[in-house]
């Protein structure tokens, strides 16, 4: 399994609609609009690093009003789930 996360720039105003084409990306598994430099961050999890690069190269990258993306590849990592009481 690869995974990566991509920060979104949009054009202003085009949050909302960016992150819904997110929801039609096959791969994208989350996506969340948020605060501070970036507009979008969402989570892909691709089967492959092959698979992985072609999503975002061909289709988180084209999605219309998507001005620019920074990719962060997971290179290790683990998963903590906090305790509810």
């Amino acid at each position: 399994m690869s995974i990566a996360f991509i920060l979104l720039n949009t054009e202003i105003g085009a949050e909302e609609e960016v992150l819904n084409e997110l929801g039609k990306v096959e791969y994208v598994t989350e996506a969340y609009i948020v605060y501070g430099n970036y507009d979008i961050i969402a989570k892909v999890e691709a089967p492959d690093m092959t698979k992985l690069k072609e999503v975002i190269t061909w289709k988180i990258r084209r999605i219309p009003k998507v001005k620019s993306t920074l990719t962060m590849i997971i290179v290790e990592g683990r998963i903590f789930k906090e305790k509810r009481k």
